[in-house]
């Protein structure tokens, strides 16, 4: 049986894309799949064509780890225009209703924001890439057919109106994973009794990145013809996904068994939750949980951790 020839680069590391507006996150991941010459790349939590900002691309190694920035917090800054709702819940959508817009006063627009705040429930949009029997919604949405979601809840860390412009509201939103922000912005014009859509999204933050360091996909396609260790030096290493997880180093034979896929005994580790795995060296070698009787449990390995190589 033949061997199936690996096709492209072993490059490891995360780039904080700045994926512009009008693209889709897999036409900008195969963008930058193709600059880096990447074996092996994948993107952690879509943005729709609409929104930009921060999208990162797990490369390598990375990519085992991108499930972690998938559960992480995100941060928004949205642009939300009331008296006007759409099919999709933004600019891209059909008009379904126009209602003129009273000058709401800082008051009654922070009463409405502050019952957002904290742990909520969201029904999911009809244009949302859930499944319903199989089918996506947003396809079974583009056949004129609405199905009953469930509730979910997610919180709102944090819900700041950064300016009133007429009937714009720009606002800046800290939510868990799995936030709609489409949603919020319908619901808050909802209750404002005008209804409102989404016409700017860009997210600023994942995790433990942020937004002022973003790499422009006009940069990284300059950097198309340059040699791979001037595009390497963009990338961040696989573990900086972690960053905030606690460090446990082990010792030679304790990473012996440990990359074995037995859990050990780590002096001085945390008593529980998940931490990030170091050889005396201090190379990383990937995830590890804190089981009940104290042992550290290998749970998701990397290889190495070189960028670029």
């Amino acid at each position: 049986m033949r061997r199936r020839r690996n096709r492209g680069r072993n490059v490891n590391g995360v780039l904080l894309l700045d994926k512009p507006v009008g693209m889709t996150s897999n036409a900008a991941l195969q963008t930058v799949k193709n600059i880096f010459k990447a074996a092996k790349a994948g993107h952690t939590g879509s943005l729709d064509p609409l929104a930009s900002g921060l999208l990162p691309i797990c490369m390598g190694e990375a990519t085992k780890i991108s499930t972690y920035l998938l559960d992480a917090d995100k941060r928004y800054w949205v642009q939300v225009r009331l008296g006007v709702t759409t099919t999709t819940g933004d600019a891209e959508g059909e008009v379904l209703e126009t209602k003129p817009v009273p000058e709401f006063t800082e008051a009654e627009l922070e009463r409405v924001l502050d019952s957002y705040r904290g742990e909520i429930e969201q029904v999911p949009p009809m244009y949302s890439a859930l499944k319903h029997q199989g089918q996506r919604l947003y396809d079974l949405a583009r056949q004129g057919i609405e199905v009953e979601r469930e509730p979910r809840k997610v919180t709102i860390f944090a819900l700041a109106l950064l300016a009133v412009e007429g009937d714009m509201l720009t606002l800046d939103v800290h939510c868990s994973k799995g936030t709609y922000v489409r949603t919020l912005a319908e619901d808050i014009g909802g209750d404002l009794g005008v209804g409102a859509h989404v016409i700017a999204l860009r997210r600023t933050q994942v995790g433990p990145y942020r937004a002022e360091d973003m790499v422009p996909l006009e940069s990284m396609e300059a950097l198309a013809n340059e040699r791979f260790e001037v595009m390497d030096a963009k990338l961040l290493p696989v573990e900086s996904a972690l960053e905030g997880w606690p460090p446990v180093t082990l010792s030679e034979d304790a990473a012996y068994y440990l990359l074995q896929g037995q859990p050990v005994i780590v002096p001085r580790a945390p008593t529980e939750g998940w931490v990030r795995l170091y050889t005396q060296e201090s190379r990383f070698l990937g995830v590890g949980e804190i089981q009940d009787d104290g042992r550290v449990a290998p749970r998701r390995l990397v290889k190495q951790n070189t960028l670029g190589s």
